[in-house]
């Protein structure tokens, strides 16, 4: 697998984002995957509102989120199925501004995927939506996946065998997120100014159609359950938004 961060201009509010892509990467290989950073497409949609105080990102935030408990770093909240930090919500990178996730990640993904398969004549493209996340109890941030298009997200290995022979039970291996994080550390977190990264040959499979629901896990089954439910972020018999 090769991942090559693209270094770009700036990318300004209500730009033109399949036209600003292919202007600094006027070719992909086919089979690729283009990971963008969430920010870009917070301005391409719109997603931008002028930081006024605390009081109103706060406000916000409890806005975006199904459920949000403060903490002494950040709020921790629940968005789409998804736990973040203040629902996503960012200021760095931003100009004085607070940049908010697509209403519609996949449905946002998959329109810059059509739009740049078109362009660069290909027909099998991943694009991947990253934002910074934060893992429990590990210093730092990584990546997630906010959403996806032109490929599987996960692999069920449920059911197969392991090197011994052994059936693999609960297996499900997360490669959006993973993909999005090794993207992330190649794009950068600063004034790197690479918000894009292109994936070759990643061990992904590539498909038209992509069902959001398919990384999403049932939190009556989730390994984190019991810490929120106590949190008072979930209760008994929540599902994923």
């Amino acid at each position: 697998m090769k991942l090559t961060a693209v270094r770009t201009d700036i990318f300004k509010p209500r730009e033109d984002l399949p036209a600003f892509i292919v202007r600094h990467l006027p070719q992909v290989p086919e089979k690729s995957v283009l990971a963008v950073a969430s920010k870009l497409f917070a301005l391409w949609k719109g997603e931008i509102v002028p930081y006024e105080s605390v009081s109103q990102k706060e406000a916000l935030i409890r806005r975006e989120s199904s459920a949000a408990l403060q903490t002494p770093l950040a709020w921790l909240t629940i968005k789409d199925g998804m736990v973040m930090t203040n629902a996503g919500i960012d200021e760095s990178n931003a100009d004085g501004k607070l940049l908010l996730l697509p209403e519609n990640g996949y449905a946002a993904a998959e329109e810059l995927r059509q739009e740049l398969c078109a362009a660069w004549r290909i027909k099998k493209l991943g694009v991947l939506v990253t934002d910074s996340m934060i893992l429990p109890l590990r210093a730092g941030v990584t990546a997630a996946a906010v959403a996806y298009a032109g490929f599987k997200g996960v692999k069920d290995l449920r059911g197969t065998p392991d090197i011994f022979g052994k059936k693999l039970e609960v297996t499900l291996v997360n490669a959006a997120d993973s993909l999005a994080s090794a993207a992330a550390l190649c794009m950068g977190e600063g004034n790197e100014q690479s918000p894009l990264c292109v994936i070759e040959n990643a061990p992904v499979e590539f498909a038209d159609i992509v069902s959001p629901s398919e990384i999403k896990y049932p939190v009556e089954d989730d390994l984190y359950t019991p810490l929120f439910q106590a949190a008072g972020l979930i209760k008994k018999g929540d599902c994923n938004d």
